[in-house]
């Protein structure tokens, strides 16, 4: 199966939930922290059922630059990328939620946990962004 069609697979998948979880929404929260919600666990389920290979993470997309246009920030850039490709799926949806100035407690209610929580995983997430960072960086 190629992932073009595992994407389209997943699509269905997350619409069949929602259009079958809508008469559960009681309005606890915003609608989009209720679908993301449902979305996320969809796809969570569908790919420890189908047990896929792990994603192999790659920095091949961002552009290569002449060794003489060294650029400090883009080495930055590039280290973060690849350290963000080193954590756990649910690590990475936490720091992309982050990243879209998503509020703690709003991350906590789209993932299932207190927004606590999330402080927490944060704060180890940034350890294991920094460290994972500075290792990249010295391999540029």
């Amino acid at each position: 199966m190629d992932m073009h069609s595992d994407r389209e697979d997943l699509f269905q998948e997350i619409t069949l939930q929602a259009w079958k979880a809508y008469g559960n929404f009681r309005g606890d929260s915003k609608f989009s922290t209720w679908l993301y919600r449902v979305a996320l666990n969809t796809a969570i389920t569908f790919f420890r059922k189908e047990k896929r290979k792990p994603d192999i993470y790659s920095t091949d997309v961002i552009p290569e630059q002449d060794e003489d246009s060294y650029d400090p920030i883009e080495e930055q850039v590039k280290a973060m990328y690849a350290a963000i490709g080193h954590l756990s799926k649910i690590d990475k949806a936490i720091v992309m939620l982050y990243l879209e100035d998503y509020s703690y407690i709003e991350i906590g209610d789209m993932m299932g946990i207190t927004a606590n929580n999330v402080a927490v995983k944060m704060n180890r997430i940034k350890i294991k962004l920094k460290e994972e960072t500075q290792k990249q960086q010295a391999t540029f």
